[in-house]
């Protein structure tokens, strides 16, 4: 009895905690944002509750060279001219291996290029990207970030995480968690 009241008191503790940083953090955006909607402030690209903290909406996007899971050696700079869903993910991830048919729906029906890049040093076995690539019939580019040099340049902080960019190379948009196909068209519509 006596190690469920300290594990309730610990719990309260770090709720209490994390509602106090999550009230600052509130407070200080409000003052250094005056009197901006959420709406503006979010679509400003300068606060997102979905965006990564290092890269932002409307910078160019970091080019990288990697080799897909074909064999194929690709740049991001090779679409330059293209608007890119660079996507972030791994196949033990749940919420990844969820939008994965999505991404692919979204690059049939619309004119984007996936890249879909495997945090393959995250894998527990280099069979698990071509089986899962098999299992759901995917046919989008899969580059191997074998040694995470790739996302860690762009800062990825979780999984799944997804850059939308526009045909100059820059970011349009930046979320962090999963997305269905309505919200890659809505964001999609919204790129140049």
């Amino acid at each position: 009895m006596r190690n469920v009241v300290f594990i309730v008191i610990v719990i309260g503790l770090v709720g209490w905690t994390t509602y106090e940083l999550l009230a600052a953090s509130n407070e200080k955006a409000a003052r250094e944002y005056g009197s901006a909607t959420s709406e503006q402030i979010y679509n400003s690209g300068e606060i997102s509750e979905y965006s990564n903290p290092g890269i932002r909406k409307g910078e160019l996007a970091p080019d990288f060279e990697l080799t897909t899971l074909d064999g194929e050696v690709v740049k991001l700079s090779d679409y330059r001219g293209k608007r890119v869903m660079l996507n972030f993910w791994a196949t033990w991830c749940p919420p990844c291996r969820a939008e994965m048919p999505d991404m692919q729906k979204f690059q049939d029906n619309k004119d984007v290029q996936v890249l879909a890049v495997n945090l393959s040093e995250t894998e527990s076995s280099s069979k698990n990207v071509p089986k899962f690539v098999d299992e759901l019939n995917l046919s989008l580019k899969i580059p191997l970030d074998n040694e995470s040099a790739v996302s860690k340049e762009f800062q990825v902080l979780a999984y799944p995480t997804t850059y939308m960019i526009d045909s100059n190379g820059r970011i349009q948009f930046v979320m962090m968690g999963a997305m269905n196909y309505d919200f890659m068209v809505q964001q999609f519509e919204m790129m140049q």
